[in-house]
């Protein structure tokens, strides 16, 4: 028996069922806590039910589009945009709605082999180890409440989309949770955001056929990310058909005309008219509404995110919290992560366990995908100054559009930039963005969270013929000045070979 069970009904109460919470009450019970989860709808968070996973599957579609359309006939396969056409929705939508289904049944049955207990309800916190659970009773659909009581509360209830002010915004837009209800494709849509989210979605529906519109506050989208990055996909999608609106300064107004479509009216005073779905993805907030944090003293940020220190503990010493209702590193793996470390050091004996969020490695499923980690070229500059940084830089075309009968200079590219810093030249930044970079930048990160220098990069000898092996071939091969015993520049004083090293200006 845990030592708190005589004063509480349970040693740790987690309020949310995404991939944070599950991850770290089956970690503590693991450890012999009493642990209840509380949740009022699909298991597996905003990942699972209308993020990560559907989403992926909605990539994949476009990307076999995509070969359809532009690539199988350079292999000798009859392709085509004709063939393309030919998509199942229906078929689509109903396959990947029983995966998530699926997966929803796997979560609940990882909860009852852990000896979880899952409340299905919504909480609210009563007092500082309270928490007051709103049930709806099956037999005759009322409601019911209930104060369920935990030594420790975990909120980790995940973020959801917002809605910028303005008029028939919230009645005529979606959200992203919206796109994984649409039941038929739609001829014109217009997605507003800038960032993963937006060139995700924009990009999936202009693969698939859709005329797709995207309209960004500024100058571009993904202005967070690397600039080389933010670039290139510009260039990539505005070459795939997608209509770019740029400073517009977000969406003042949206009606209808007599035939039903959207009249979209932005900031910057242009128009854009015939738009059947307007989805907005300008940005996600924390799930923080009904919890009651106000009344028990758990400090909000200005955006409403709780706030945590490196240990996820929030104001009040029994209340933790982690993954998107913090706002930090807003990642499913990251969630994971923290919810396990805490579960650790509560639990665990592992009293000084934390997660870390240096390098973390991330994936945008744009098209073409980019991967990343660390830190962009100019906040490297700014964290240790431009005379400290080397960058190297290359720009490829994947040897899959080899044989493919174009203009070099017309066939998609895959660019790459390192990012070190100091004499040693550590890795501090790695962004790709092309064919398949969503798969290379696993091993990459654990290389930078092991100390990485572009020494050790190109110590390692390269695959071939592959993408990635650009990563281990850049500058002058096998002359940094750790990698020969040198002290002076990585080319050694050696006349540059292509891609050559460029040094970072401001």
């Amino acid at each position: 028996m845990s030592e708190t069970q005589n004063k509480y009904e349970y040693d740790y109460l987690v309020l949310g069922g995404g991939s944070g919470g599950i991850s770290s009450a089956k970690r503590a019970a693991s450890y012999g806590a009493k642990v209840a989860l509380i949740e009022g709808q699909r298991l597996g968070g905003t990942c699972v039910n209308v993020g990560c996973v559907p989403k992926k599957v909605m990539w994949s579609a476009a990307t076999i589009a995509e070969t359809l359309k532009h690539e199988m006939v350079h292999y000798g396969f009859p392709g085509g945009e004709e063939v393309a056409k030919k998509l199942d929705f229906a078929k689509l939508k109903s396959a990947r709605d029983k995966y998530v289904a699926r997966l929803n049944q796997i979560y609940l049955s990882g909860l009852n082999s852990s000896n979880v207990t899952l409340i299905r309800g919504w909480g609210s916190l009563k007092d500082d180890h309270t928490v007051s659970v709103r049930m709806v009773n099956e037999a005759n659909g009322q409601e019911e409440l209930k104060d369920v009581t935990s030594k420790y509360i975990l909120i980790a209830t995940g973020g959801k989309p917002l809605f910028p002010e303005g008029d028939g915004i919230k009645e005529y837009c979606i959200s992203s949770d919206g796109f994984f209800e649409m039941e038929s494709m739609p001829k014109t849509i217009l997605v507003v955001g800038a960032g993963y989210i937006a060139v995700e979605l924009a990009g999936v529906m202009n693969a698939l056929g859709v005329e797709t519109h995207l309209a960004v506050r500024k100058h571009r989208a993904l202005r967070e990310f690397d600039d080389m990055l933010g670039d290139e996909l510009d260039k990539e999608m505005i070459k795939s058909g997608i209509k770019l609106h740029r400073l517009t300064n977000g969406v003042k107004k949206i009606e209808l005309d007599s035939t039903g479509k959207k009249i979209v009216e932005f900031h910057s005073g242009d128009f854009l008219y015939g738009i059947d779905i307007v989805l907005m993805a300008a940005g996600r907030g924390p799930n923080v509404d009904g919890l009651n944090l106000e009344k028990i003293g758990v400090k909000q940020g200005r955006q409403g995110h709780i706030e945590v220190d490196e240990f996820s503990n929030s104001s009040v010493e029994s209340i933790k919290a982690l993954g998107d209702v913090c706002g930090q590193v807003e990642l499913t793996p990251m969630a994971i992560a923290a919810g396990r470390r805490l579960a650790d050091r509560l639990f665990g004996g592992k009293h000084e366990a934390k997660v870390s969020y240096e390098y973390v490695p991330t994936v945008v499923f744009s098209h073409p995908p980019i991967g990343t980690c660390g830190l962009t070229e100019k906040k490297a500059i700014e964290k240790y100054g431009v005379e400290n940084i080397k960058v190297y830089k290359s720009k490829f075309a994947n040897l899959f559009y080899g044989i493919f009968d174009m203009s070099p200079d017309d066939k998609p590219k895959t660019s790459m930039k390192l990012v070190c810093a100091g004499e040693e030249e550590k890795v501090v930044g790695i962004h790709v963005i092309g064919m398949g970079a969503d798969e290379m930048m696993q091993g990459f990160g654990v290389a930078m969270k092991m100390g990485a220098t572009k020494a050790d990069l190109d110590s390692c000898v390269a695959i071939h013929p592959t993408a990635s092996e650009e990563l281990v071939t850049m500058g002058t091969w096998g002359t940094s000045p750790q990698f020969t015993g040198a002290k002076h520049s990585p080319l050694n004083g050696a006349a540059p070979a292509e891609p050559t090293l460029t040094k970072s200006k401001m």
